[in-house]
């Protein structure tokens, strides 16, 4: 779909949930695109994390990429509110059913607005590289939610070709915090219950 892009460089928004899953799919496509990376988690109900998540995004982005040009970051508006508001009603619903589903909907949902007021090519998203999530889902939502905005989504499963051990390759190079569970607090008693 890149490839078949006319006027030079394409111009992502990559919307991302972490530094950790972010590192592999920068590398994967920025040799042939400009990136800004667009951090977009109201889903993370603790604030001292969303920062901590944040930061190790931004510091990644500097020292692997420095003065580069194109790949930039961009955060968006931090609102858990927005997230507990539909998330609520659904607390007890399996981890990875219809309440993840309603999230990806909602970042994909503004990094596609972001893109047309921004006037970038594409939107994407790094959620692609977990294991733990499904692409194909993701990728349905993204080629709905590009109906509505009109702007291209990159189709993605950025875990194939190795993608989910090279981000931890390049997390573990980068000292990278790695959290353990998506930032919910409805994730999060089923995450620690495993450990």
């Amino acid at each position: 779909m890149i490839k078949d892009h006319e006027g030079g460089r394409p111009k992502i928004l990559l919307h991302s949930c972490c530094g950790p899953c972010s590192t592999a799919c920068i590398e994967r496509l920025a040799e042939d695109c400009d990136i800004t990376v667009f951090y977009y988690n109201p889903n993370i109900d603790d604030e001292d994390e969303y920062k901590l998540r944040r930061d190790e995004q931004i510091r990644y982005i500097n020292e692997r990429y420095g003065e580069s040009q194109n790949v930039n970051f961009l955060e968006g508006r931090y609102d858990v509110q927005s997230f507990l508001d539909f998330a609520e009603p659904m607390a007890d619903l399996e981890e990875g059913g219809g309440r993840c589903v309603l999230c990806f909907e909602l970042r994909l949902r503004a990094a596609a607005s972001e893109a047309k007021e921004k006037n970038f090519d594409f939107f994407a998203t790094t959620l692609t590289v977990s294991p733990m999530k499904n692409a194909e889902v993701i990728n349905k939502l993204g080629l709905q939610i590009e109906d509505t905005y009109g702007v291209r989504f990159l189709v993605s499963d950025f875990k194939k070709r190795a993608g989910f051990q090279r981000s931890i390759e390049l997390s573990n190079e980068h000292g990278l915090y790695r959290q353990h569970y998506c930032g919910c607090s409805f994730s999060k008693p089923e995450i620690y219950a495993g450990l």
